[in-house]
This record gives structure tokens, sequence and C-alpha cells, in this order.
């Protein structure tokens, strides 16, 4: 049975202001590839699109965003690495966001050409130590997260709803059938992690990249991770997923190259 889920809100600020929108989720697409998370957070009015995703997701996208912000007041799209589940819908960014100006490392600005989008945009290009992105009155740290798995790599916080949009890491790939949205205490942190662990000795490239990036991180407060595949993990998970990442081990080249 096709299960489609609705967007929400998941968390926003006390006085209402500042919105973090998980952008909904239908099972069906497992089918035509891997399952992905769209976010949405809006500022008093200001929109950002954190990667927005694939070809196949992009109506659904639209439609979701139009529920909460017109879709001409998408200011920021943050594309946190290449990938095409990330940004194989830009053209279609272009012409449905045509204000939105694109953030994304500065490794990866020069190959948009190739996703068939040759004028139109408005990039910024991240620089590799990262930048402050200010939408509306709030301001959310690109932060980053070189090789793991991308060489030009980030993720990015937004200190309103302190929340950490981890791209990649934290990614789960859940078998056939199985699908939730969110980890919140201990019991099912542990259940969870059965689900992440492969995805992260695989595609991280080094524990000495992971543990740079948990540098950066760990001075910040988070209470929720929100990654671009699987389950967002909030609270008591959110904590021990960066205590988890602490200690992992063999991870990347050290798994392929012992």
């Amino acid at each position: 049975m096709r299960k489609i889920h609705r967007p929400f809100v998941v968390s926003e600020s006390g006085d209402g202001n500042h919105l973090f929108i998980w952008l909904g989720l239908d099972e069906a697409d497992a089918e035509k590839g891997v399952l992905t998370n769209q976010y949405l957070v809006v500022d008093n009015g200001h929109g950002m699109l954190i990667d927005p995703g694939g070809y196949f997701v992009f109506q659904r996208l639209v439609e979701a965003v139009s529920e909460f912000i017109d879709p001409g007041k998408v200011e920021a799209i943050f594309y946190s690495h290449q990938d095409p589940d990330v940004v194989g819908s830009l053209n279609l960014v272009v012409e449905f966001f045509p204000r939105a100006t694109i953030y994304i490392s500065k490794l990866w600005s020069r190959f948009i050409p190739h996703l068939g989008v040759v004028a139109g945009l408005n990039v910024v290009e991240i620089p590799d130590e990262g930048m402050d992105i200010r939408l509306g009155e709030a301001v959310l740290r690109a932060v980053p997260a070189h090789f793991l798995h991308s060489p030009g790599n980030f993720t990015l916080y937004d200190p309103v709803v302190k929340t950490l949009f981890s791209a990649d890491i934290g990614a789960s790939v859940f078998p056939p059938g199985k699908w939730y949205l969110f980890v919140e205490d201990e019991k099912d942190f542990r259940e969870h992690v059965k689900y992440m662990e492969g995805f992260h000795r695989r595609y991280l490239a080094s524990s000495k990249a992971l543990k740079n990036w948990l540098k950066g991180v760990t001075r910040f407060e988070v209470e929720t991770v929100a990654p671009q595949h699987g389950a967002i993990m909030r609270g008591l998970a959110a904590k021990m997923f960066l205590e988890w990442l602490s200690g992992l081990e063999n991870i990347g080249v050290d798994l392929l190259y012992p």
C-alpha cells in the first residue's frame, strides 16, 4: 500500500516567526531511487530550501512548499554537496524559485552547467572554511564537512531551532517496507544504529575527517539532527548520535584498504 506522508512543522521559535519544516515523503519513491528528505526553513516570511532533491520529487516539493510560503519568497537554496539526489532538479529550481540565491561549495559551482542550467542563476560559492548565511532576521552557519562523503561538503546549523541539517551524515538506510521519521529515546537510537552503520563506514572517507567535523559542530547546542536520508534524530537521540560518531573507527579508506 502506497504511503504518502504530509509535510509539517517539526519545530519553531517561541514567537512562531521561525519554522523548520519537513516537506513530506512518498514511500513509493523507494522504487525509483533512494528516499530523500527535503527541508524548508522560514524566518519572518523568508524561505530557504535545504537539499531540494532530484527530478522525480520536485512536483511534490513545490506543492509542499506552497502550503507554508509563496514560492516567490524562497530566497535561498542550500546545497550540501553535488550528488544528483541533492542537485538533480536544479533546472526546475531556477524556474519555480527564480529569486533564490544558490549556496554551494566553490568546488562544485563550475559543474552546474552540466545540469542544463547556463543562465539565470545567482550563485554564492561557499568557501572551504564555511560561512554565515542570513535568512530574514536569522543567521545560519554552513559548517565544513569535507570528505563526508564529498570533498566539497557542508552541513548547516540553525541556531534558532538548534537543528543541524547534516546532509549524508546521519543517513539511515531502511530495508524494504520499513520507514519511520523520528528517533528520540535511548532504546530507539540503539535499535536505529544498525540502519546507519553500514552507510557511515562505507561513505565517510576517514575517521580523521569525521573528527574534524565533530570539532566544528560540538560547539553548537544541537537538539535535532536532520539528515538527507532516513530518520531525524532529536532530543537524547541527537546527543547519542554525535557521541556514537566520535567513537566510529575503521571507516572509508581504512575500511577498504586496511
